[in-house]
Parts: structure tokens; C-alpha cells; sequence
């Protein structure tokens, strides 16, 4: 799970009333945005609207807690279009207990499920994971099984998964649900390349809990997840993605023709 330190000086802080201090803080000091990357500011973390955009990216649970959802979320994930339009991505470790039962819950806020409490089956992670975890192959799929005869992509529908986009392009914005806050949040900025493999955004309030946040650009594609260097990294206020390219097209392929791996 994403990793983060403690903030010296918030003992006996309320979680909302940090995260309303450090939203402050990012707003004193937000860049402005480029003409051609959309609005600004930028690297202004808040909470996130309720959209048809956000009611892609969920929350994931242990199956235990279907019936009692408040508090109990621990990864992110969102819903991308694949031909059986029942894929979400997310991090892979964040599904690194192959035999655990989980849940997706799309648009998740306050303990309630607006979207219904979808179960996640087959998983897809790529060898560089399940052979040695790593940190550039922090990327995984699965599919969730179909609810009340309908498929999720129908429901919330779904980003276009897109390999080979160079990092910093264009601005993305990153939704996820920090483990001490029962709603998403989001925040815009334009990524920059931590490595060949690996690409970072600077953002606050992203702490445990938001790995497997997807990084969605101005087209609707999700061309990160967070997760990666530091699986996500070791501060609320810098996440990591790997670099989406072969490695991640080809998962996606045996994701969205429904072979998983072994």
C-alpha cells in the first residue's frame, strides 16, 4: 500500500480537518495551468464532484465488509472499457492476496454504494509482479462479476486504457479514497519522469488507500495508476505511476480478451 509519515505537529488532529489544512496549503501555492492543459490551478487537492466521470473510480474492499462498508476501503480502482466491459485496473498490490475476496464499489461515499457492491474475479498481473514485485510492473486488471444480470462498464461506463503516451504530455487528474476519508478526492497536475519506467505527480492528501488511482488526461484515458516507485510513495504528497507501455499493453490485452494469467 501506498506508504506515508506522519505529519509532525497533527497528533489529535481530525483526518477532515487535516486534509482541509493541507488543501489550503496546496492552494497558497498551486501553479497556474498552460493554456492548452485545461483549468487551473494546479496540484490543488479537494474533494471530488459526483460525476459520471468519478463514479468510474471506486473503492476496494474485503468481501467482509459488503454489508458494513464505512471505513473499511483499502486500494483504489476504476472501471476500464474492454470488449466484456467488466475490467477494472488498479495496482498490483494491491490484489497481491490471490485467495482474498474483494469487492469494487463504484462512486463509493459515506458507507453507501450508489452504483451497487460489484465482486472482483479473475485477476491479471503481470510476471514482473508475481515472480519478484517489481516496482515496474505495479499494474494489474480484473474483472468483476456481473450484478443483477447487468455488466459494470453499462452501469458507470468506462476510460479508454492508453499505453505509449508520453509522460507530462498533458495534465492528468488523479481521483482516489485516502483510508482515513469515506469520499474520493481529486487533484490536477501535470506529471514528470521520475525514471525511464517510472512517472510522478505532485499532489497532496494522497496517503494509504489511494493506490491504484487512475490518471486520467483531458481524453478520458487512463494513462497511469498509482502505485509503482514506493508502491504509490512514501509521502502523502508525491505519487508515483509506472510508465504505461508494452509491458502494461499487453496485460491489458489478456485482460480485456478475458486469459488470465497463471
Amino acid at each position: 500500500m501506498k506508504r506515508i509519515s506522519r505529519i509532525p505537529g497533527t497528533s489529535g488532529t481530525s483526518p477532515l480537518a487535516l486534509f482541509g489544512a493541507m488543501v489550503l496549503l496546496a492552494a497558497t501555492s498551486a501553479s497556474v495551468a498552460a493554456a492548452d492543459d485545461g483549468p487551473g490551478p494546479f496540484g490543488v487537492t479537494a474533494a471530488a464532484v459526483a460525476t459520471a466521470q468519478s463514479a468510474r473510480v471506486g473503492a476496494l474492499f474485503g468481501a467482509d465488509r459488503s454489508a458494513s462498508l464505512a471505513g473499511g476501503h483499502f486500494c483504489t480502482a476504476s472501471v476500464v472499457h474492454s470488449r466484456g466491459r467488466n475490467l477494472i485496473v488498479t495496482a498490483a498490490h494491491c490484489l497481491d492476496g490471490d485467495d482474498s475476496d474483494l469487492v469494487f464499489v463504484p462512486g463509493y461515499r459515506d458507507g453507501q454504494a450508489p452504483h451497487g457492491v460489484w465482486t472482483v474475479g479473475k485477476r491479471f498481473r503481470p510476471d514482473g509482479w508475481t515472480d519478484g514485485q517489481d516496482e515496474d510492473s505495479d499494474l494489474a486488471f480484473a474483472e468483476v462479476d456481473e450484478l443483477d444480470g447487468e455488466r459494470i462498464e453499462d452501469v458507470v461506463g468506462g476510460n479508454a486504457f492508453a499505453t505509449g503516451v508520453a509522460t507530462g504530455a498533458t495534465a492528468v487528474t488523479v481521483t482516489g479514497y485516502p483510508d482515513f476519508l469515506d469520499a474520493p478526492i481529486s487533484c490536477t497536475n501535470k506529471p514528470t519522469a521520475q525514471s525511464s519506467t517510472q512517472q510522478r505527480i505532485d499532489c497532496p492528501g494522497f496517503s494509504s488507500g489511494t493506490s491504484g488511482s487512475p490518471w486520467v488526461n483531458g481524453d478520458g484515458e487512463v494513462v497511469g495508476v498509482l502505485g509503482g516507485h514506493e508502491q504509490g510513495g512514501a509521502t502523502a504528497d508525491r505519487s508515483y505511476s509506472v510508465v504505461l507501455r508494452a509491458q502494461a499493453a499487453e496485460l491489458y490485452r489478456d485482460a480485456a480478451a478475458g486469459d488470465p494469467q497463471p
